[in-house]
């Protein structure tokens, strides 16, 4: 499969952001790969379009897998399984959101609960130590609220929200400013 010179710099950045995201560069070209693709590919044209192992293909796929990225269908008189991913830039985005809120977010609200369960009995905790368990815990709590509330609009209504940010900052005023401005030295 022959890769367009537009095509090889889109999936090479891709494969770029995901490093700086935490992804391994060869499973994000892969996922790049499939998105741009108008078949489904096999392992084997995948490893040959990205001059890639075999093996390493095989893991990438898996990882991509347990993301819920991409999916394997197959073919009428072929064995070998093929491999399509999600087409929808919004749907993309809400499985990755949701994956990265399972994997990080939610085992990180964990610990920070228990943190500050113990934290309230723990003698030799200093109250600013505690103070900021509980600030990182409320924030990421109000996150968690927020994407739950979020995650089932339908793609239009997300866009509207998002076009709207700044407009509802400025609705809302300045109280932000104030408050941190007092928080400074």
């Amino acid at each position: 499969m022959s890769l367009s010179p537009t095509a090889q710099k889109f999936i090479l950045h891709w494969g770029e952001m995901g490093a700086r995201w935490g992804v391994n560069r060869t499973v994000a070209q892969i996922h790049a790969l499939l998105f741009l693709a108008e078949r489904p590919l096999t392992a084997e044209d995948i490893a040959e379009s990205l001059v890639v192992a075999r093996s390493n293909v095989s893991n990438s796929l898996k990882e991509l897998q347990s993301w819920k990225l991409i999916r394997a269908t197959h073919l009428i008189g072929d064995r070998r399984d093929h491999f399509v991913a999600i087409q929808d830039v919004w749907e993309i985005f809400r499985v990755i959101v949701e994956e990265r809120k399972r994997r990080e977010i939610d085992p990180t609200l964990t610990v920070l609960r228990e943190c500050a369960i113990e934290g309230g009995q723990d003698a030799a905790l200093e109250a600013g130590s505690l103070k900021r368990i509980n600030e990182v815990l409320h924030l990421l709590d109000m996150l968690g609220s927020s994407y739950e509330d979020y995650k089932h609009l339908p793609p239009a209504t997300m866009q509207r929200v998002l076009k709207m940010g700044g407009k509802v900052a400025r609705f809302l005023g300045s109280d932000d400013k104030d408050e941190h401005a007092k928080e400074k030295p």
